[in-house]
């Protein structure tokens, strides 16, 4: 634990002439919603607050939030160590759907890691590593994610594509079938191993005036094939997407 403050003690060292500037902060309210890849479940469908602020000391970017320990930022070029967390709004219950009669209940967790984030000019990549700090799925996944900014007329485009493996442990808990709930449903026992999910996605923003404008998120993943193979799935991808209201102010 003492090293924890020793890291952040540093990190507010390295940043603090940052945090004296004039930061710009943005908030909001909308609509998230996901699909579900298993057989015959509705999309889940929940009310977002939306929150973007990085003053090269704690950040929060939507429903992710961090502290940096250590790194540099330039108008050409800027990179960071941070610590974060984040949900996962994954998962499901027997009631759901028909098909999913016999199995155990899978919760959605937070995890939580260390994350590397670079970014120069329009372009970024952000690494991450993070583990079930709720102990749900008990294991953990990587995440790496390229993007780009640019604007067309008044509108604002941030896509990018993600690319993340997800662990055996992690497979198991959200698509196998354990050997208890093989005992329970209608289905044979089946472990996945590791696998990668790929996915596009992109931010659009659109300013009604100088401080108020529409944020919306749009974003497509392909599962793995360990995942597809699944006998509880019955979709190939997961779709997303999140509209809302944000006004943005600096203080």
């Amino acid at each position: 634990m003492r090293y924890l403050f020793v890291l952040i003690y540093l990190s507010v060292s390295l940043f603090s002439q940052e945090v004296e500037k004039k930061q710009k902060v943005t908030i909001g309210a909308g609509v998230y919603t996901q699909t579900q890849p298993y057989k015959d479940t509705d999309a889940l469908v929940l009310p977002t607050p939306v929150i973007f602020f990085d003053n090269s000391l704690i950040y929060i970017r939507w429903s992710r939030g961090g502290i940096y320990f250590l790194g540099d930022k330039s108008d050409d070029f800027s990179w960071g160590f941070s610590l974060t967390v984040q949900p996962r709004t994954f998962g499901y219950k027997e009631s759901d759907s028909k098909y999913l009669k016999g199995l155990e209940e899978k919760k959605s967790t937070w995890e939580g890691g260390l994350a590397f984030s670079a970014q120069k000019g329009k372009g970024y990549i952000e690494v991450m590593a993070l583990t079930d700090v709720l102990a749900r799925y008990r294991s953990w996944i990587l995440k790496t994610e390229i993007g780009y900014d640019f604007k067309l007329g008044d509108f604002s485009f941030y896509p990018s594509v993600i690319a993340v493996y997800q662990s055996k442990d992690f497979q198991t808990y959200y698509y196998g079938v354990s050997s208890d709930d093989a005992k329970t449903s209608a289905y044979d026992k089946y472990i996945p191993e590791g696998g990668l999910q790929l996915g596009v996605q992109t931010f659009i923003k659109y300013p009604f005036t100088k401080s108020v404008g529409a944020l919306i998120n749009l974003r497509a993943d392909r599962l793995s094939n360990e995942v597809t193979s699944s006998p509880i799935v019955h979709e190939d991808y997961l779709f997303s997407g999140m509209a809302s209201l944000i006004y943005t102010f600096e203080y």
